[in-house]
């Protein structure tokens, strides 16, 4: 596929490149009908308040009407953003997302008083009464975690109101998505022919690896000047979720915004800053590649719009099909289930919207929920690029996949420290298949500049967000200013020490990459993506290496949702990242990379 200088309205896409969301409801009709029954669940889940002491059998029921009641939502909510994710300029599908965090607000007050009466029922009584009644066994890891949260759970009133505040403090991300996927426009990139080609959420990540110089500089500044020229709101709205963040923290009990983000899952904050450390070492990595790059394109002066510029003019084209087919011969050391798993969402139960159309939002994410297949959102561009995405995204669902199957309804979303692991696990595995396969020196060179591109977004622009993110928080914390030039500048400063003195510095535009990510809305979100590709490297050098039971556990950690503490699991899959070394370790693998293109480039 070539880049196409307009992209097609979402109507003219064909079926086939498209998510298949009839699965979870026929017609928007049949999602209303949906949202009228939950509205009927919740007094039922509300009546329980004040009734759970009267025993094991009243707790269980009420279990199950709050794990049928947040399926339901589950499915409301997937439908909803999914239908606007890959076309924000249809008003009728913003509309229903907000209905569906509505209800998501009112499920949460409806619950609220749940973890309150537990505890004050008492954790060894809530001991009791699991040993005593098998139904209620499956209870055990859930009444584990509320007795260590329990100094930061509040009286079922405050609760109530803390639930309630989850609508209208989902405005702040609301108002940045309808910008940014919505209503945000850019300047057309221009080739050095004078061709013009348009700008969009979809099409960013194809037109900065563009072979032609003029088409990603201009891409690049264009696109950096459209977030310029709304910088103040783009800041007013990042400033206010750093707030509630402050809020829910100091609400909650918490010493930082940063501990009531790892804390909840027992994460210690050393982790955060163990990785912060690391990443600071090893910035001479990344110097030595922007040199090395530079030298290989021939260039006197390096721009960061030259970090992905293709070293070779023999791009290798990887259609849809053949990405599905690589990815699946990847994976086979998994074994011949999950391959089957995934070829059938890939090709027959239409698992991805692939589809580049203009409304469609930037990135690529999986989503889904108990009871649903899973979905994959992204732009494929029959490229290295797109199947390395598509890979990425597809160690999401199937994690997702083996998690909702194994797990009931209350353990089956995992946490967000482990969910980066499965998508880099399956990266990692099929990068290594394709070096070992396709031997063609062009193909190789694109396999290393996707390897340094991954490692370029999730062990340089995550970990330096995330330095940013702590500087935020820390300054609301204080009640120290906070503006659009300040968060420039903060970020700038940043990415100066991490460009070094070997990239040509725009200040303005590479500061204001902060408004480029929705995950700046995730509270302490985006350091995992670093902790992530560590801790799934260490466990694919396990699967490749045929060390006896690697793939095994690994398979175990797919299932275990959120059974167990998301360290936990990972101890049991066979890496420990409370220690920096994996993360050093990933480090060694990034300079091998390196090592490589400069052998392979001469």
């Amino acid at each position: 596929m070539t880049e196409s200088t307009t992209l097609p309205p979402r109507n003219e896409v064909p079926v086939e490149q498209t998510w298949a969301l009839e699965s979870i409801f026929a017609s928007p009709a049949d999602w209303e009908t949906a949202c009228q029954t939950l509205n009927k669940i919740l007094p039922s889940l509300s009546a329980f308040q004040g009734r759970l002491k009267e025993g094991p059998q009243t707790l269980l029921t009420c279990i199950q009407t709050l794990e049928e009641a947040g399926a339901l939502l589950g499915k409301i909510t997937v439908y909803a953003h999914n239908a606007n994710t890959v076309d924000t300029g249809n008003q009728a599908n913003a509309a229903r997302v907000g209905q569906a965090r509505s209800l998501g607000a009112r499920f949460g007050a409806a619950i609220a008083f749940f973890d309150p009466e537990l505890m004050a029922l008492g954790f060894e009584t809530l001991r009791q009464w699991i040993q005593q009644t098998p139904e209620l066994a499956f209870f055990a890891q859930y009444a584990h975690r509320l007795e260590k949260r329990a100094a930061h759970v509040r009286t079922g009133e405050v609760e109530e109101v803390l639930a309630l505040t989850g609508d209208p403090f989902s405005g702040p991300s609301g108002i940045y998505s309808m910008l940014n996927n919505a209503d945000l426009t850019f300047k057309p990139a221009v080739a050095s022919d004078g061709t013009q080609m348009e700008v969009g959420q979809s099409s960013i990540g194809s037109l900065v690896t563009d072979p032609d110089r003029e088409v990603r500089r201009t891409a690049w500044q264009n696109y950096a000047d459209g977030y310029l020229a709304f910088k103040n709101t783009y800041a007013a709205t990042l400033i206010t979720a750093v707030k509630q963040d402050v809020f829910n923290a100091r609400t909650r009990r918490y010493t930082t915004s940063l501990h009531g983000s790892l804390e909840a899952n027992d994460i210690p904050v050393e982790v955060f800053h163990n990785l912060i450390e690391v990443f600071k070492q090893n910035l001479p990595t990344w110097h030595r590649y922007w040199r090395l790059r530079r030298k290989i394109l021939g260039f006197d002066e390096f721009h960061v719009y030259d970090i992905k510029a293709p070293l070779t003019t023999a791009k290798p084209v990887v259609p849809f099909k053949q990405a599905v087919e690589w990815i699946c011969a990847g994976m086979a050391p998994l074994g011949e289930e999950y391959v089957q798993i995934l070829r059938k969402g890939c090709l027959e139960d239409r698992w991805v919207d692939w589809a580049r159309n203009k409304g469609k939002r930037e990135g690529a994410y999986s989503s889904g929920s108990f009871g649903t297949r899973p979905f994959i959102m992204m732009s494929y561009a029959d490229d290295v690029f797109s199947l390395s995405t598509l890979a990425h995204e597809l160690g999401h669902s199937l994690h997702s996949f083996h998690s909702r199957r194994e797990q009931r309804f209350l353990y089956s979303r995992y946490g967000l420290f482990v969910a980066e692991v499965a998508s880099n696990f399956n990266q990692a595995m099929v990068r290594e298949y394709l070096f070992r396969t396709q031997t063609d020196a062009n193909f190789q060179v694109a396999l290393i500049e996707e390897a340094m591109s991954n490692y370029h977004r999730y062990f340089f622009i995550m970990p330096t967000l995330a330095r940013f993110e702590l500087e935020m928080h820390t300054r609301a914390e204080k009640g120290a200013p906070l503006s659009a030039d300040i968060l420039t500048g903060l970020l700038a400063d940043l990415f100066k020490e991490g460009y070094g003195e070997e990239v040509v510095f725009d200040r303005e535009r590479i500061g204001i990459t902060w408004a480029q990510f929705g995950h700046m809305y995730m509270n302490f979100y985006v350091y995992q993506y670093a902790t992530g590709i560590s801790g799934a490297h260490a466990l694919s050098h396990g699967v490749l290496t045929g060390e006896p039971g690697a793939a095994e556990r690994y398979l175990s950690f797919l299932k275990a949702g959120s059974s167990q503490y998301p360290l936990d699991v990972l101890k049991m899959a066979g890496v420990d990242l409370t220690n920096p070394e994996p993360v050093h370790q990933a480090f060694a693998v990034l300079s091998g990379l390196v090592d490589r293109l400069e052998k392979l480039m001469g």
